[in-house]
Formats: C-alpha cells, sequence, structure tokens
C-alpha cells in the first residue's frame, strides 16, 4: 500500500466526500474455532466477548500481565464456533506469539494473515458503490459492527461494517488470490460514484480527525487503557483476562497521565515526537501530530499530566526549538 496514489489532501477530502478504497492486506488475521472459541479468546482481551452475538464484531485492546497495551483489535463473532481477530500489520508476530502461548491445547486456531486480503471501501457514497456491484438489499443495510458472508464479483468473502476512517464503510475479507479481481471490480463500479484508491498518509490523517489510535504511537505497550481514555472496552466485571489484576489496581489507583487531543493556535504543526511544554516544563511527547484537510487545523494528540488534561488548557509545543501555543480540545476533532 503506497503513502499516496494521486496526492494525500486529494484522497482525504474523497473519503470524506464521495469514497475511498484501501488495500489492508497487510493487517494480521487469526481465526480460532472450536466450541471453546469465544471463551478462549475472551481470556485474551479486555472487552467481553463471552456475550458477543454471531455477526457482530467489538473493538478492544489485548494487554500483557502489567496492563500494558500489546495492540488493539477488532473482534469479529463469524459462526457460533468461529472467531476471527484482526490485528495491526507490525504486530503480527506479537500477538500470534502471545495467542500461541494462551490459548488452551485443543485449540483450533490459525494465523490466516497469508491467505486472507483486505479491502476498505469508505466514505458516504460506500454504499452506492456496493449497490453498483449487485450487492443485495440485506448487506447494504447491515449494522454498524455486524459482519456477515456475502458474494460480490463472484468473489465470496466476509463483509463488516467497520471501518478506521471515521465514515461509514466496510472491510472486505477474501483469500488473497480473488484480491485483484474484487478491487478493480470496485474501482470500475465505483468511478461514477467517485471512488478513488487511498494509501496510508490519508488513511492517517482520516484516523486522526477521527481520533482513532495508531499502535506505536498513541498506545504502546508502555500505555494502559485507562490512559489512553479507552477504558471503556475494559471490562473487569466480565470475567477473567490477561493483565486484569494489574488494570484493577490502575484503575483504583488512577492515572497520572491522559492522552489528550489538542490544536495548535500559533503557525506550526506538531510531529510525532515534539516536545510538550506546560508551564515552562517538558512534560511530554505528541504522539501523533499533523494538518487536519476536513477541520482545517493542525491536531495532535499527546500524553499529558492528568492536572493538564482538562478542555482548554493552554499547552506548548517545542517546534525546532520554539515553543509555539497549542490548546486541548474536545475529541474526535471531526465527527460525520
Amino acid at each position: 500500500m503506497p503513502v499516496r496514489y494521486e496526492g494525500i489532501k486529494a484522497e482525504h477530502e474523497a473519503v470524506r466526500t464521495r469514497a475511498g478504497l484501501f488495500d489492508v492486506s497487510h493487517m494480521g488475521e487469526i481465526l480460532v474455532e472450536g466450541p471453546n472459541a469465544v471463551p478462549e479468546v475472551d481470556r485474551l482481551v479486555t472487552n467481553d466477548v463471552s456475550n458477543l452475538p454471531v455477526g457482530r464484531a467489538l473493538y478492544t485492546v489485548c494487554c500483557n500481565d502489567a496492563g500494558g497495551i500489546l495492540d488493539d483489535l477488532i473482534v469479529y463473532r463469524l459462526e457460533k464456533e468461529k472467531v476471527l481477530v484482526v490485528c495491526n500489520a507490525s504486530n503480527r508476530d506479537k500477538i500470534v506469539t502471545h495467542f500461541a502461548s494462551h490459548l488452551s491445547l485443543g485449540t483450533p486456531w490459525n494465523d490466516v494473515s497469508d491467505s486472507w486480503a483486505l479491502l476498505a471501501l469508505q466514505g458516504p457514497s460506500a454504499v452506492r458503490v456496493l449497490e453498483a456491484l449487485g450487492a443485495p438489499e440485506e448487506l447494504l443495510k447491515l449494522p454498524s459492527f455486524h459482519v456477515t458472508r456475502a458474494s460480490l464479483a463472484g468473489v465470496d468473502l466476509w463483509v463488516a461494517r467497520t471501518g478506521y476512517t471515521g465514515e461509514d464503510g466496510f472491510e472486505l475479507f477474501c483469500a488473497s488470490e480473488d484480491a485483484v479481481t474484487l478491487w478493480r471490480a470496485l474501482l470500475e463500479k465505483g468511478e461514477p460514484c467517485g471512488l478513488q484508491p487511498v494509501g496510508l498518509g490519508a488513511r492517517d490523517t482520516l484516523r486522526l480527525e477521527a481520533r482513532l489510535m495508531l499502535y506505536g504511537n498513541d498506545i504502546t505497550e508502555e500505555t494502559n487503557p485507562f490512559e489512553a481514555g479507552l477504558g471503556w472496552v475494559v471490562k473487569l466485571d466480565a470475567g477473567d483476562f490477561v493483565g486484569k489484576d494489574a488494570l484493577e489496581a490502575i484503575k483504583a489507583a488512577g492515572v497520572e497521565r491522559k492522552l489528550v487531543g489538542f490544536e495548535m493556535v500559533g503557525r506550526g504543526i506538531a510531529r510525532h515526537g515534539y516536545l510538550i511544554v506546560v508551564d515552562g516544563q517538558r512534560v511530554g511527547e505528541v504522539t501523533s501530530g499533523s494538518p487536519g484537510p476536513t477541520v482545517g487545523r493542525n491536531i495532535g494528540l499527546g500524553y499529558v499530566p492528568k492536572s493538564s488534561s482538562k478542555i482548554g488548557t493552554r499547552l506548548g509545543i517545542e517546534i525546532r526549538g520554539k515553543v509555539v501555543d497549542a490548546v486541548v480540545v474536545t475529541t474526535p476533532f471531526y465527527k460525520r
């Protein structure tokens, strides 16, 4: 997947106003099967998989024993005894190793990342694109965070109403050998709807405007869900899971820092790794930052002391030796 096809701004605008197509086949996929598939996956993530109905999906994180985030995941219950776990490409080996070491003996599972492809169709015209491809009415009306079997352009696939852009859309899982056929069919039928291919550059600006996490930047093994604003995916009363004891202790003690969204007041773009300053003291680093093409402001995320996390708090971002004014704002920066 390239950084850009036509250009980051043009591709960003296409997703916000029409539709964009991403080849995200680099993502990792793990299939867990058998009568214990649901409880086995439930023990490895913080959210409650035990009550996830067939055909539904949920967002969650996977933690280590200390409560640090190994990765953020989407878990799909494809069938009664079949669960799909999608992880970030950079964490594939780590998550596969983690699952291999924690899944009970006799639980069938497989890393299918190399045999599955994943295309993401995102934007307000995504439904029209699938309609042009001959998708049935029940697929077009698939609710958010639901998943179902389908056949499009002669390709058998799983279709989920999920995404990473802040827009409506679908994620399409198919066999790797069918990816080119599906990609070309989508672009051909979607051209009258303004569909265009989108690269990693616009994917990053789209997800940042929607305040969606980027692993390795906003969340890492050195961060926990509560300080990252992901406490809502931690179900401490829903059963045992790896890292639960540590997360209970963290919640009881309270966090010392929080991940906040900010916008630049002075001229300058906050980039990953730039220092955050409060009252002349360096208190943290920018985890993500860029211009927000839709919101028209330079925006960013970063961890600051809890005392400096309130909306309206003034921050400074150190840019090439100069401290530039910024302010903590409500997130997401963009909401459709």
